[in-house]
């Protein structure tokens, strides 16, 4: 079941919705949202994010919540704007805690995860079945928030 998404917003940014996924047992997917980070003032797509609804071993490695800013919009904090942003649907969804998970390297990712009052938890191998593995990714920081 997934639900309305146009209270997702702020006085910068609105996430607008432009698909959803169903849960897929097969390939251990979880029901997912789609959005693009879109700037209020001007209607400019920013970047795209998505929340992943409820964990499994596969959230365990690629987490609940995924992000990319486009790099001439980076630095201005719109990834943190639309995790929070995306804490008010997982809570809809009665998710208790989210995991959001980044490579080693990428240092904007880890200070996001810092100011939305993320917890790391640990530094994890990814397992060869992943797909983050098959990607190139051997370690993954895995982070946590307690909604």
């Amino acid at each position: 079941m997934f639900f309305d998404t146009t209270d997702l917003k702020n006085q910068e940014i609105y996430l607008h919705l432009y698909k959803t996924a169903d849960e897929n047992i097969e390939k251990e997917y979880v029901p997912a949202y789609y959005f693009k980070i879109v700037r209020c003032d001007d209607n400019t797509e920013v970047g795209q994010c998505d929340l992943r609804v409820g964990h499994n071993d596969n959230t365990r490695y690629g987490g609940n919540i995924g992000y990319e800013i486009y790099k001439p919009f980076r630095g201005n904090h719109y990834a943190l704007k639309a995790c929070k942003l995306l804490f008010l649907l997982a809570k809809k969804h009665q998710m208790k805690e989210i995991i959001i998970t980044c490579s080693l390297e990428n240092i904007a990712s880890r200070k996001t995860c810092e100011y939305c009052g993320a917890e790391l938890i640990d530094i994890i191998d990814v397992p060869t079945w992943h797909e983050l593995y098959k990607s190139g990714q051997k370690k993954t920081c895995q982070y946590i928030i307690r909604l």
